[in-house]
């Protein structure tokens, strides 16, 4: 085998970058460094899957959950299990000879085991499952639902991640000086620049990452970032081919993108990449058995996620990128180096046993990179040959013309879909749309349209639905006019519409609270109903013949009764009778109003009643009169004179009277002071020595008693 493949002939390499480089120090062979970050960002789907349903499906919330809830039940079945499980087998099954028998002592003896292993596998299965379908509760009604959220937690997870990277690789620099590295002095700038280009041009790589070097005297060792190659001061002491051996494995690393594609990993379980950092910091701050424990029991459900999810996943790519670093010292030639490296370490590797070393490692085992080494050094057939092309591939641009044409014309098609589904949303579901539909059913008269703009809740209120459309529809009901939304604040699923409206003679302000439905229309749009949008009215108590705008209302019992009505005028009225009438009173109901004025519905007497009231006791008095008795039987008058023979008696000026209502059917008659009338007795009596004397007696009348209606007649009754 040569000592080194040979390549297309390049400038030499240099650290000084091209001016149309954004990124300095950004690999060569992208056109771009979207097309860079792009390469880097893909390679590790399986990583990049790991992380994300780790992380964004809430793994150790979930494995936390499962964990509780299975202890939980199995203590649970394990005393139901002791205690009860024997005696639920069948009668049929406890009887059969032998095996009854067995199955009664199995049972009896290790129920209670059976039924703790049982709890647990229920328990873990409900605590696992319940947190990771909780979120998703309501999408089985709106299968849109699941899909959107799904978008939505793929685009913030990329977005996290891309943003994480961007930070990595802008901010490097400095991130690397915080953890320790720093500039190279000059003579480990002698050893070890000419190294790196004579490797970088052997590569066929134009352009240099920056040098670091950290202070370790004892390990040698390089680690590639994105825009640097770290190399501890041990590697100063080193001989030049593993020298030259360990920095081509670094620069493949380098020119693959190797740490963006770690970074972007990290980026994705950003949250969990976080909160298992300081269970990670501990342990390595305090590496102590008893500091171990603690930590773990605290944070066990993360590092069990990030242990047997995110790292066995993300490995498998971290492991084929250091095969693919490795061959990069066949293409500079430096084999040997490289495998005096790899011998020299294996010696200190132990077995590979267990979760962590075996699936989790980063490194393969060194004797499988040796094997891939020599195979690669010494290829069989010319098409096995280690090229530039082969290890790097070709970065060509993002996308082909036909593609970013079929691209563009899918996002113009997604824009228009988006942009027609934002104004059907502007136009029929927007807090604004409800309240135009509300008024707008008002209007129409539309009880049932009406009512299916207000949420559940409110409409689960109305008591009588078909009362509530016959008032309505009636003639007297005057629906809110010249409707004008002035003002309107949103709250997250709630807003509070603040509305101008005409109703009667008056223009009013009122306000109404919206909510945002749960559920979609479609699976796409959210709608919004009316929260107080009807208005409960207090109808005395004890009343019957009560209407509303004309139709009957339900007579109310001794605690009275609420009406439930809309926004709008409306004329209620109350029985009448031949004494008293009730007048119209109208009732001016506005929006957002949940309570209304109570109706008061008072009778007034009839003024007609007052004339016959006076008719009444007019006819009363001329009976009373027409009895010649010094002491006529309930009348409101007598003579108190002795050994009367004659008498008779003429009203001289009738008394007037005052009605008061006392009820919608009686009322009481009284003689007002100044109203009093004025009677006359005339007759004869016997004196104390036989004879007889005339006499003329003059007194004031006054009459008092109750006037009572009864169908069209009224009745007069004095309380004499």
């Amino acid at each position: 085998m040569t000592d080194s493949p040979v390549v297309r002939a390049v400038e030499p390499a240099t650290e000084q970058d091209p001016p149309d480089r954004h990124i300095a120090h950004r690999p060569p062979g992208y056109p771009s460094a979207l097309v860079w970050l792009r390469v880097g960002i893909l390679r590790d789907w399986r990583g990049v899957l790991g992380a994300f349903v780790a992380t964004w499906f809430y793994l150790p919330l979930a494995l936390l959950s499962a964990v509780w809830s299975g202890i939980a039940l199995a203590v649970l079945g394990l005393f139901a299990g002791a205690l009860g499980i024997a005696d639920q087998l069948p009668a049929e099954v406890r009887d059969t000879p032998l095996v009854g028998t067995l199955l009664e002592a199995f049972l009896s003896r290790s129920g209670g085991v059976l039924g703790g292993f049982v709890g647990f596998a229920v328990g873990f299965l409900s605590g696992f499952l319940g947190v990771l379908l909780l979120p998703w509760r309501g999408a089985s009604d709106e299968p849109l639902a699941l899909l959107t959220g799904l978008l939505g937690m793929v685009a913030a997870a990329a977005l996290i991640g891309l943003l994480y990277t961007l930070y990595r690789v802008l901010l490097e620099p400095r991130l690397l000086v915080v953890s320790g590295a720093r500039e190279p002095s000059r003579r480990e700038e002698a050893r070890l620049r000419p190294v790196l280009e004579r490797c970088a041009h052997r590569l066929g790589l134009p352009t240099l990452p920056r040098l670091l070097m950290e202070d370790d005297p004892v390990l040698p060792n390089a680690r590639t970032y994105a825009r640097h190659i770290v190399v501890t001061t041990s590697v100063l002491t080193e001989p030049e081919e593993e020298i030259a051996a360990l920095l081509s494995h670094e620069l493949v690393h380098w020119r693959a993108g190797d740490e963006v594609t770690s970074a972007f990993v990290r980026g994705v379980a950003l949250p969990l990449t976080l909160l298992h950092a300081v269970p990670a910091w501990l342990m390595r701050t305090f590496p102590h058995p008893a500091t171990n424990l603690v930590v773990f029991l605290f944070f066990w459900p993360v590092l069990l996620t990030m242990k047997y999810v995110v790292l066995p996943l993300h490995a498998r790519d971290v492991r084929a990128a250091e095969y693919r670093a490795d061959l990069g010292a066949v293409l500079t030639g430096h084999v040997d180096g490289l495998r005096a490296i790899l011998e020299r370490r294996r010696s200190f590797e132990t077995g590979r046993s267990g979760w962590d070393e075996a699936v989790c490692a980063t490194h393969p085992p060194h004797e499988l990179r040796l094997d891939r080494l020599d195979r690669a050094a010494a290829p069989s057939t010319v098409g096995d040959a280690v090229t530039p092309e082969l290890l790097f591939g070709k970065s060509g641009p993002i996308g082909t013309p036909r593609g970013w044409l079929v691209a563009g014309a899918a996002a113009l098609a997604l824009c228009v879909g988006v942009a027609g589904l934002g104004v059907v949303q502007w136009a029929f579901f927007r807090p604004q749309a409800a309240v135009d539909g509300y008024f707008s059913a008002l209007t129409d008269r539309d009880v049932d349209a009406a009512l299916d703009w207000l949420t559940p809740e409110e409409r689960a209120t109305v008591g009588d639905r078909k009362l509530l459309a016959d008032v309505l529809r009636a003639q007297g009901y005057q629906p809110p006019t010249d409707v004008e939304i002035t003002g309107l604040e949103r709250d997250d699923d709630r807003a509070t519409a603040t509305v101008s409206y005409r109703l009667g003679d008056a223009r009013r302000t009122g306000t109404l609270a919206l909510r945002r439905d749960a559920s979609a229309t479609a699976g796409l749009f959210h709608g919004w109903r009316v929260l107080d949008g009807l208005t409960s009215l207090d109808v005395p108590p004890g009343r019957t013949g009560l209407a509303l705008n004309g139709v009957p209302v339900p007579a109310t019992g001794e605690g009275g009764g609420v009406l439930s009505l809309l926004p709008g005028g409306y004329t209620a009225t109350g029985p009448g009778s031949a004494l008293s009438e009730v007048p119209p009173e109208p009732v001016q109901v506005g929006p957002g109003q949940p309570q209304g004025a109570a109706l008061g519905l008072t009778p007034v007497i009839r003024t007609e009643a007052t004339t016959a009231a006076e008719e009444r006791v007019r006819a009363y008095l001329d009976d009373c009169a027409k009895k010649a008795v010094a002491a006529p039987e309930g009348c409101p008058f007598r003579y108190y004179g002795s050994g009367i023979r004659k008498i008779t008696w003429e009203v001289l000026e009738y008394p007037r009277v005052s009605v008061e209502l006392t009820g919608p059917d009686t009322a009481r008659v009284d003689t007002p002071y100044e109203g009093r009338g004025r009677i006359r007795a005339t007759g004869t009596s016997t004196g104390y020595f036989g004879g007889t004397t005339p006499f003329t007696d003059e007194q004031e009348l006054v009459v008092s008693g109750v006037l009572t209606a009864s169908g069209d007649s009224l009745t007069f009754q004095t309380r004499d």
